[in-house]
């Protein structure tokens, strides 16, 4: 029979946890017993180190071909507040960047119907001659999955020529929740998530690293959550491919899912969606507390519940805004390390694959 003792053994025997056990753990109210077994295995893998890099992002685009259902950020050309930067805006941001000492441009935007594939050739061109120093993460797995067809290359095919042009890893967005019956409602026009996960696949088996997503807090159920998960996890154990686990959590303003009653997710279900995460994910190294989205408070008070990153400065965020996130669009470096070290963590600077930069 499970219950917090058998999982409490489990967890400090190492052992990996069931399906059962992590819905025992979401139904379970004591918060604080989710967050101390969380802590533990935390602690096991890092010690009191959390992680910050020094990052921009560049949403270069909001004009989508797509339409889902949790989205207030995509625009059709002709709709007010449509935009496509060119070469020259993400040039000079990708310079603004590095001269503020960035290690890293985060580049995701939507499926736009008339960019050719060399567009996107010719922007991580541009990033990388803008500085050598910028490490480019870019296009979710929904996006290359566009741009293959774009180019009518394989997948392989287009991941070979993207590398060259300069792509460095991949974020984890696009995963949204990966069971068929959610993902239908939330975004029907988008790449199932059985082709996430294929495309997520040739990417670690094209010797690129990629972070992985879950939205929630708006039609899924803790099951959902859990299947979500362990289909990561599945790939992980053969891939090894994914840096970091970052629960996205459902910002309702200004899309078709804002009417839900009381969509948003809670600071009581983030904390322990990231400490579930922790626990239950026992091969990804890393968990992430997503501050934009989260907002300052909740993302500090995660250090205590198996968070080991904060992910960076950010700076000029637009999807979650769009939708309502309340957080600053960016974070100075010396406010992220006075938030850690007053949750009494120590600040590790790193860069996008997790090497160590300095300690803070």
């Amino acid at each position: 029979m499970i219950s917090l003792d058998s999982i409490r053994s489990k967890v400090n025997a190492d052992q990996r946890l069931s399906d059962e056990d992590a819905l025992f753990l979401f139904h379970l109210p004591d918060l604080l017993a989710v967050g101390e077994l969380a802590a533990l295995a935390n602690e096991r893998k890092n010690g009191r180190r959390v992680f910050f890099n020094v990052n921009r992002h560049i949403n270069h685009t909001n004009i989508c071909v797509n339409r889902c259902k949790f989205c207030a950020f995509s625009r059709t050309a002709d709709e007010p507040g449509a935009y496509c930067y060119n070469l020259d805006e993400i040039r000079n941001r990708a310079e603004e960047a590095a001269a503020q000492g960035a290690t890293e441009i985060h580049i995701v935007g939507g499926l736009h119907p008339d960019l050719p594939f060399d567009f996107y050739l010719e922007m991580l061109q541009t990033v990388r001659g803008a500085s050598s120093t910028l490490h480019v993460k870019a296009f979710t797995a929904v996006e290359i999955d566009y741009l293959a067809s774009l180019a009518r290359l394989s997948v392989p095919e287009t991941l070979a020529a993207l590398k060259e042009a300069g792509l460095g890893s991949l974020p984890g967005g696009g995963a949204e929740i990966l069971c068929k019956e959610v993902r239908d409602q939330l975004c029907p026009e988008k790449i199932s998530g059985e082709r996430w996960l294929e495309i997520m696949s040739q990417v670690h088996q094209a010797g690129l690293k990629s972070n992985a997503t879950m939205l929630y807090g708006h039609i899924e159920t803790h099951a959902h959550r859990v299947d979500h998960m362990r289909r990561l996890r599945e790939l992980q154990d053969r891939t090894g491919g994914f840096q970091v686990f970052i629960p996205l959590s459902f910002q309702s303003e200004n899309n078709p899912l804002g009417h839900l009653k009381n969509p948003a997710s809670s600071g009581v279900d983030d904390l322990k969606t990231l400490a579930v995460a922790r626990l239950y994910l026992d091969n990804f190294p890393n968990i992430k507390a997503y501050w934009v989205m989260l907002g300052e408070k909740i993302a500090q008070t995660s250090l205590c519940f198996g968070v080991n990153d904060l992910d960076g400065t950010v700076v000029e965020e637009k999807i979650g805004h769009d939708a309502g996130a309340a957080s600053p669009q960016a974070m100075a470096r010396e406010d992220i390390v006075n938030l850690i070290n007053k949750a009494g963590r120590l600040p590790v600077e790193r860069d996008t694959l997790y090497n160590e930069l300095r300690t803070c």
